[in-house]
């Protein structure tokens, strides 16, 4: 019987996050990579078509948020878990340091202009939750300001849910020995040294505060309409095959249908028929 990594990693409304107390090397009952590989290749062969569902029914959407420390494997998430999603109906979107456009606004104001419409997808590379992560770990504004933040977010996921968005956010959980290991990764492989920066290594001396900021962020907003799921991700093919399910069962539990045509189906096949034969008479 498979494990419902839905169920496990969910984080329950108004539940107490400890991170330290979460094995991020844990697997579960999964064997090894090898046969956890082919149980990701059929949620990611299944990924596409309840996408294409989704947007042939038109009548919701879904927004996808990934967090985590540096080297967490966000970017590595999206690349082996959703990049099989056609791109006309997903979009993804990193936040980065807001433009000066930006900060003369308010701060979910650039999240909101990102938000998927109907029968599409979001896909969240950081997001609204930067504004009580970075902001408050580097003192950036006044905590009285922050720390208002985790009610507006609250608001603002009902408000995007009430309209037919489906939230899911994920916590990609490495441990620090981990994320150095990582760093290493990259001064090793050219092909990674693009993604080296020295603000990287810069902030690990901030890896507490951070872990108490992500905990705050995840035990306050952790809802019924958009749930937090923390997800051990030091085996980066655990981590991929825990997100996958965890979109298939969700995307598979809308109950999504095609829409009904708006056409006269054998009408149009009488047509198609008939226009059939006269290409065979002019042959």
């Amino acid at each position: 019987m498979k494990m419902n990594y839905s169920k496990e990693f969910r984080v329950q409304p108004d539940s107490k996050v400890k991170l330290d107390k979460i094995d991020a090397n844990y697997k579960g009952d999964e064997k090894d990579k090898e046969s956890a590989q082919i149980t990701i290749a059929k949620y990611v062969q299944r990924l596409p078509e309840l996408q294409y569902l989704m947007y042939a029914e038109n009548k919701r959407s879904l927004l996808i948020i990934l967090q985590g420390m540096d080297a967490a494997g966000k970017d590595g998430t999206i690349n082996h878990v959703m990049s099989v999603m056609n791109p006309q109906g997903c979009r993804v979107y990193a936040f980065k340091t807001p433009s000066v456009r930006e900060q003369a606004r308010d701060f979910l104001w650039r999240i909101h202009a990102a938000a998927p419409r109907k029968g599409e997808v979001a896909i969240f590379n950081r997001s609204q939750y930067e504004d009580v992560l970075v902001v408050r770990v580097h003192n950036l504004v006044p905590k009285e300001v922050w720390s208002k933040r985790y009610e507006e977010i609250n608001a603002f996921e009902r408000l995007l849910a009430n309209y037919g968005t489906h939230i899911l956010k994920f916590y990609l959980h490495i441990d620090r020995e981990e994320q150095l290991a990582r760093f290493k990764q990259r001064l090793d492989d050219p092909s990674r040294y693009w993604k080296i920066s020295e603000s990287d290594y810069n902030e690990r001396k901030y890896w507490d505060d951070y872990q108490e900021a992500f905990e705050d962020a995840i035990s306050k907003c952790s809802t019924d309409y958009a749930p937090w799921y923390i997800i051990p991700a030091n085996r980066k093919w655990f981590r991929n095959l825990a997100v996958s399910q965890i979109l298939v069962d969700t995307l598979e539990s809308l109950k999504m249908k095609f829409p009904e045509p708006t056409v006269n189906i054998e009408e149009i096949r009488k047509k198609y028929h008939a226009a059939l034969r006269e290409e065979k008479r002019n042959a």
